[in-house]
């Protein structure tokens, strides 16, 4: 007599499946039934696995829109210019140049040398670039080396109102 392949196993979750484990060695199947038998049933984990997912992008999205609200807060009260690109790219130019911006603050004044002074000349810099694009390829970049990103931006990276174009 062979063993058997087909093994009805009772999952944590409470759902009893018929399981076919022919695919695996004959001395194996029992172990394995064990083994199955402590976990949820193949149904039961995807929706956990769906709702987990689910509940991460919801709580991304709560995320993106709370970084979204403080970047147009900070663009309207240090006057900066409108990003300009795709619209899909738009946002996340904002949030991009926000945080970029805050970094930088941190490192060169509030922890730097800087006076208000070095930092207004730095703002008028960030006002001149609108490309969303150009901000979002910044994202990564360290505070300390704004000055410098901004220097080497391109005549492409400036807003259309540069009377110099």
């Amino acid at each position: 007599m062979a063993v058997r392949t087909q093994w009805t196993v009772e999952h944590s979750c409470s759902h009893e499946v018929v399981h076919d484990l022919s695919n695996r060695p004959a001395d194996k199947r029992a172990g394995f039934a064990r083994w199955l038998a402590g976990r949820d049933c193949t149904g039961c984990w995807k929706a956990a696995r769906d709702a987990d997912t689910e509940s991460k992008e919801e709580w991304l999205a709560a995320k993106r829109a709370e970084e979204q609200q403080a970047a147009v807060e900070w663009a309207k009260q240090f006057d900066m210019p409108q990003l300009e690109g795709p619209e899909k790219a738009l946002d996340w130019g904002e949030r991009s140049r926000h945080q970029l911006m805050t970094s930088a603050h941190t490192a060169l004044v509030v922890e730097g040398t800087w006076d208000e002074a070095d930092w207004a000349e730095l703002e008028e810099k960030a006002r001149s670039i609108t490309r969303a694009g150009w901000w979002i390829d910044q994202r990564d970049a360290e505070g300390t080396d704004l000055l410098e990103l901004l220097d080497a931006a391109g005549e492409d990276d400036r807003g259309t109102e540069n009377p110099f174009r």
